[in-house]
């Protein structure tokens, strides 16, 4: 199940072109169809992609495979040589299948499948869902990126419940999470995105769950993003982790 969604949120459009389009998404996500208010969280369809505009967002947020920071990070972003690489196993004739139980905004499973790992999303909240699935859309007409975005498949639903019901032959090697961890910064200092991801995806209440289903379900090991000084989920020690400036990744082998 995926989780529910903010009953704050309307969906609504900037082109009279797409009001159709717009009211089926709404009818799909179980939201109103609403005119645009600057002063409301909407889902709004453009002619260029899906955003969601909020009054304390500024401008609005969406997601591109194709051009901003997830195309530098693509170009710029260290290869098989960066932290994110070595701790999920990448090496030389090793490029495994992986899931990614906490999608996000789906920066990090990007990187992955550039790097040639199969990887399925997996993103509970159906408006982030909603983001990812188009921008996938859409880059897959980008000569550069269409053979990368066929790696990444996405899935709506709850990372507890999905993993639970993995049939033995579709376990992955490597499950890769990136739980939410409370800022302990004013959140007017927090960048926009992650602010709008707190928002959808509420308090994380089960990471300490979903570790352990994950650490049952992969075949070869489990990677946990966390900030550098955050304490172990549920007191879980890894096997080893791996640092970069800011960032830990806690690596738990099977």
């Amino acid at each position: 199940m995926s989780a529910p969604l903010d009953t704050a949120y309307s969906v609504s459009t900037d082109s009279n072109e797409l009001v159709e389009s717009a009211k089926l998404l709404a009818t799909q996500l179980a939201l109103p169809f609403t005119p645009l208010n600057p002063d409301q969280a909407q889902l709004v369809i453009t002619t260029q992609h899906l955003e969601i505009r909020a009054p304390d967002l500024g401008n609005p947020i969406f997601i591109d495979f194709v051009e901003g920071k997830n195309a530098h990070r693509r170009q710029f972003g260290g290869g098989r040589g960066q932290p994110l690489a070595k701790a999920i196993g990448l090496k030389k004739g090793a490029t495994p299948t992986i899931i990614d139980a906490t999608a996000g905004f789906a920066r990090d499973a990007f990187v992955l499948a550039n790097l040639g790992c199969p990887i399925t999303l997996i993103e509970r909240n159906p408006l982030i869902a909603t983001l990812i699935k188009d921008a996938l859309t859409r880059a897959q007409d980008d000569d550069d990126i269409s053979e990368v975005i066929k790696r990444m498949t996405l899935i709506n639903d709850d990372a507890v419940n999905y993993l639970s019901n993995l049939q033995e032959q579709q376990r992955p090697e490597v499950i890769y999470m990136d739980p939410m961890y409370p800022s302990r910064e004013k959140s007017a200092l927090v960048k926009k995105d992650m602010r709008l991801l707190h928002q959808l995806a509420g308090p994380d209440t089960d990471s300490e769950q979903l570790l352990t289903t994950a650490r049952k379900t992969a075949l070869k090991r489990v990677v946990v993003k966390r900030p550098k000084s955050a304490p172990f989920v549920g007191d879980q020690k890894p096997a080893t982790s791996i640092e970069s400036k800011n960032t830990r990744y806690d690596i738990y082998l099977n």
